[in-house]
């Protein structure tokens, strides 16, 4: 995605400067009645949780309700159209993920609505590394036994993912781009039955949510072998992060932002931004973000418009010269 696109992102709320007066009233009357936030994943799952933990919080700040609305399916693509054919009033907004909004468009042959061009981007919430992990039992101590094991054998170990495309997989294959070695993929319909897969000793290795995998690594019975974090992580002081390993390219995070509809008012996505940022400093929140691995985000509407088209063209280039396609 070139800075073309990272501009067509942010058209619709820079419009907003030029809205009639009566809008720009409405605009300041904001919020009149309950907000829907669309989670276009399953009950539940991470950005559900969250979700339901900033509801109370962004409610209050708002002094109206913020109602959770699961629309799952598609890889996420039927909440997200459902936000971009939404009415840019700000009463319906969309918790947006990495795949709807930087991988989908790469992988399905074809999308109700573009990723460039039918929201607007409002901020950052959190970013949520992966660790690699494998059964205590199998013979991998660290990152360099996995890579040594994978060139002697090309496509005999196996990696599980949640589903073409998603954060599981795309570490997967970046990290086959760069070590140069032959890994088999194996899709499952979830980051759960995954990790089961892993324990039941169907597959050698996994890359994982942080938080997922947190659990069955603190009871002995995977061994994380590296981070995709930028840092160490405190929730895993011990394990190294892929750029430690020799591995910057497979620093990769999975992520969840606020977004509304294209053409949202400026105002409106001034208020709302300082409202989520404002969450996200309340200490009980942030705990449960970073508690279990992830990173807080926050920020600008700029700032995660330029996430996404950054993320968008990196996932494009991969997916391309891996000519991965959906199943």
């Amino acid at each position: 995605m070139t800075r073309h696109h990272v501009l067509r992102l942010l058209a619709g709320a820079a419009a907003a400067s030029l809205l009639p007066p009566l809008a720009q009233a409405q605009a300041s009357d904001y919020p009149s009645k309950p907000i829907s936030l669309i989670v276009s994943f399953a009950a539940g799952g991470n950005a559900d949780l969250r979700g339901r933990q900033l509801g109370p919080l962004v409610g209050a700040a708002l002094g109206k309700t913020l109602i959770i609305e699961n629309k799952p399916g598609a890889s996420g693509n039927i909440g997200h159209d459902f936000v971009a054919k939404a009415a840019a009033d700000g009463y319906t907004l969309g918790l947006g993920g990495m795949g709807p909004l930087s991988v989908n468009a790469h992988l399905f042959p074809k999308m109700t609505f573009d990723p460039s061009r039918d929201f607007t981007p409002i901020m950052l919430i959190e970013r949520a590394p992966l660790v690699l992990v494998t059964r205590v039992d199998k013979p991998f101590k660290t990152l360099k036994d996995v890579v040594q094991a994978a060139k002697a054998r090309p496509g005999a170990l196996t990696v599980a993912n949640a589903g073409t495309g998603g954060a599981h997989h795309l570490s997967g294959e970046m990290l086959q781009s760069v070590a140069g070695i032959d890994l088999l993929p194996v899709p499952y319909k979830g980051g759960g039955p995954a990790a089961g897969a892993l324990l039941a000793g169907e597959v050698d290795m996994l890359f994982e949510q942080t938080y997922a995998a947190l659990p069955s690594i603190q009871a002995g019975k995977t061994r994380a072998l590296a981070v995709t974090s930028d840092k160490r992580l405190p929730s895993l002081p011990d394990v190294p992060t892929m750029a430690e390993l020799g591995y910057p390219d497979v620093t990769i995070y999975n992520w969840v932002g606020l977004i509304g509809p294209r053409g949202l008012p400026a105002p409106i996505v001034k208020k709302l931004n300082e409202v989520f940022n404002a969450a996200l400093a309340n200490p009980e929140l942030r705990e449960k973000i970073t508690g279990p691995g992830n990173l807080i985000g926050g920020g600008t509407p700029e700032q995660f418009a330029a996430l996404i088209a950054s993320d968008s063209k990196r996932w494009a280039a991969l997916i391309k010269a891996k000519g991965i396609k959906m199943e």
